[in-house]
C-alpha cells in the first residue's frame, strides 16, 4: 500500500522493488502461420496465440459446387451428419462427453466450396481432439437411423427457410443460381426436397471417396505448438484407411465458374411471414448482382473496399458512424427514401469468381422505383470517389478485419481457408497495407469492368410491378466507359 512509502511520488519507481520484465514475442516467427505438408499431401497449418484454449479443425475442399456429377444436397447431408457415430465413438453423445472432459465444443459448416469440422477445447487435450477429428472425417458410420434423422432435419430446415421473415439466405441462393446458372457456385447449397429420399450411404461414400482425400484437406490449429500438431497429424491422419475404402471414386470436378447472368423470380405471398402484435409489413425483395473477381486476384482488395463503401443495412439502426451510417446506401438510399426497408451491399468471393450484389426491400407498390434507385447506385459507383469516403471505407474495412481476428475461431477459419486455397497465409498487417494502397482510380477500374457484364437478378414476393430483365440489363449496361441513361429507360 501507499502507506509503506509515504514520501515516494507516484511517478517514481518504488525503492527495493525488482524491475518488471514483460513478456514479449521472441521473434517474427511468433506471428507467422507455419505450414507443413505430410507425405500423403495433407497440409498442417498453425498460428500461435497465447491462451489456455485452442481451436483445431479439418477443412476439406468440398462443397455444393462440386456436386455436378452427383445428387444435389450431399454437402448439406454431410454437414448435418458431422460428429455423429464413428468407428471409435458409438454416438454423438459419446463424442460430446469426450469433448466435455476438455471443456470442448464442436461444429461443422458446409459452404459452396469448403466443408469445415472444428473443435475448440483446452490445449492440453490436443491429442484427443485430433484423434476425434480424424475419426469424424474418415471413419463416420453413417447409420440408417442417422441418415433418416438427417432427412427429417433437412426437411424441417427447408420449411423454415421458406417461412422466415428474413429472406436473405433464400435470396443469396437465388442470386447465385441466376449468376452462375447450372454450374459450380450456382448449384444449390441446400438439399432440394425431392433429393432427401434419394441420398443414402452408398451415394455419400461415392462422393466422399472422390473429395475427402488428403491432398484436398488442411488440418489447421490456433493456440497450439506447430510441432505438437504435426505429431498428432502423423499419428492419426497418416496412412489411415477411410471407411469408404482407398479405391478411386469418380473424377473430381475441376470446372471453372461460368458467369451467365439472368433472373430468377419467385412470386410469393409475403403477407403472413411475420404474424403477431407487431408484424413486419408485406415486402418485395430484390437482389441485383454483377460479377466481381476471385479472392486470388489483385482486384479483390478494391472490391472489398467498394463493398464497405456501399455498406447499407436496415431502415433502422441504433448505431452511429461506427455502424456504417455514412456509407452510400445509407446516405443516398435509406436517408432519402423513407419507404425503403433495407438496402445492403454484399460481396461473395470464391477461388475463380465473385459476386457483388445489393439487396433491397420495399412495399410491392414501390418495386419499380426501388429497382431504379438500386441500379442508379451501381452506375454511380463508376463516378467520382471522394477522398474522405474512400479513407473512411478503408479504415472501416481494416477495423472490421482486425476486430474479427481478435476471435480465435475466426483466426482458425482464416488460416484454414487461406492455406487450403493458396498453401500460405497473408497476415493481417499485409492485408492492411494492401487496403491502404487502394486509390479512387482502382475503384473506378473495377467498377467499369464489372458494369460490362450482364446483371444477375433475384426477386421474391409480389412482383407485379417488377421491370423486365431487359430493362434492368439495359439500365446497367456500360458501353465505352460511359454511364447509361437510366431514367429514360424506366419512364
Amino acid at each position: 500500500g501507499g502507506g509503506a512509502y509515504p514520501s515516494v511520488s507516484l511517478t517514481c519507481p518504488l525503492p527495493g522493488v525488482p524491475k518488471a520484465v514483460f513478456a514479449a514475442a521472441e521473434s517474427r516467427e511468433r506471428f507467422e502461420t507455419r505450414v507443413t505438408v505430410l507425405q500423403n499431401g495433407l497440409r498442417v497449418a498453425s498460428q500461435n496465440k497465447f491462451g489456455q484454449f485452442c481451436t483445431v479443425g479439418v477443412l476439406v475442399n468440398s462443397g455444393s459446387r462440386h456436386e455436378a456429377k452427383y445428387l444435389s444436397g450431399i454437402s448439406h447431408f454431410l454437414e448435418k451428419l458431422a460428429f455423429s457415430s464413428t468407428a471409435q465413438f458409438g454416438s454423438k453423445d459419446e463424442i460430446l462427453l469426450t469433448l466435455e472432459k476438455h471443456g470442448g465444443i464442436c461444429d461443422c459448416q458446409a459452404s459452396r466450396d469448403t466443408i469445415m469440422y472444428a473443435v475448440s477445447a483446452d490445449a492440453r487435450g490436443l491429442d484427443t481432439v485430433v484423434n476425434l477429428l480424424a475419426d469424424v472425417t474418415l471413419q463416420p458410420r453413417l447409420s440408417d437411423e442417422e441418415i433418416e434423422m438427417t432427412r427429417m432435419a433437412i426437411r424441417f430446415e427447408l420449411e423454415d427457410l421458406n417461412m422466415r421473415p428474413d429472406p436473405e439466405p433464400l435470396l443469396t441462393e437465388m442470386i447465385h443460381a441466376a449468376a452462375f446458372r447450372d454450374n459450380t457456385v450456382g448449384l444449390n447449397r441446400f438439399c432440394p426436397v425431392e433429393n432427401t429420399d434419394k441420398i443414402n450411404r452408398d451415394v455419400l461414400h461415392s462422393y466422399l471417396s472422390s473429395y475427402y482425400t488428403p491432398d484436398r484437406m488442411v488440418l489447421a490449429g490456433v493456440g497450439i505448438e506447430h510441432e505438437h500438431l504435426v505429431e498428432c497429424a502423423r499419428k492419426y491422419l497418416l496412412g489411415v484407411e477411410p471407411v469408404w475404402g482407398s479405391g478411386q471414386g469418380r473424377a473430381v470436378d475441376r470446372s471453372v465458374a461460368q458467369y451467365t447472368g439472368g433472373i430468377i423470380k419467385v412470386e410469393k405471398d409475403m403477407s403472413d411471414v411475420s404474424l403477431g402484435p407487431t408484424p413486419i409489413p408485406e415486402l418485395t425483395h430484390i437482389m441485383i448482382g454483377l460479377e466481381s473477381c476471385s479472392f486470388l486476384e489483385d482486384d479483390f482488395i478494391p472490391f472489398a473496399v467498394l463493398n464497405m463503401m456501399m455498406g447499407g443495412g436496415g431502415s433502422f439502426s441504433a448505431g452511429g458512424p461506427g455502424k456504417g451510417m455514412f456509407t452510400r446506401l445509407y446516405l443516398n438510399v435509406l436517408n432519402r427514401h423513407h419507404w425503403m426497408y433495407n438496402a445492403t451491399s454484399y460481396h461473395h468471393s470464391y477461388e475463380d469468381t465473385g459476386l457483388l450484389c445489393i439487396h433491397a426491400s420495399a412495399d410491392p407498390k414501390q418495386v419499380r422505383e426501388m429497382v431504379e434507385i438500386i441500379t442508379r447506385e451501381f452506375i454511380l459507383m463508376a463516378g467520382a470517389v471522394g477522398e474522405v469516403e474512400l479513407e473512411r471505407a478503408k479504415t472501416q474495412l481494416k477495423s472490421m478485419l482486425m476486430m474479427n481476428l481478435e476471435s480465435r475461431p475466426v483466426i482458425f477459419e482464416d488460416v484454414g481457408r487461406q492455406v487450403l486455397a493458396t498453401n500460405t497465409r497473408k497476415l493481417p498487417h499485409e492485408l492492411c497495407a494492401l487496403i491502404s494502397q487502394v486509390k479512387p482510380a482502382d475503384i473506378k477500374r473495377v467498377v467499369t469492368k464489372m458494369l460490362h457484364k450482364k446483371p444477375a437478378v433475384a426477386a421474391l414476393g409480389d412482383l407485379t410491378d417488377l421491370p423486365t430483365y431487359e430493362h434492368i440489363q439495359a439500365a446497367l449496361s456500360s458501353k465505352d466507359g460511359r454511364l447509361p441513361r437510366l431514367y429514360r429507360l424506366f419512364r
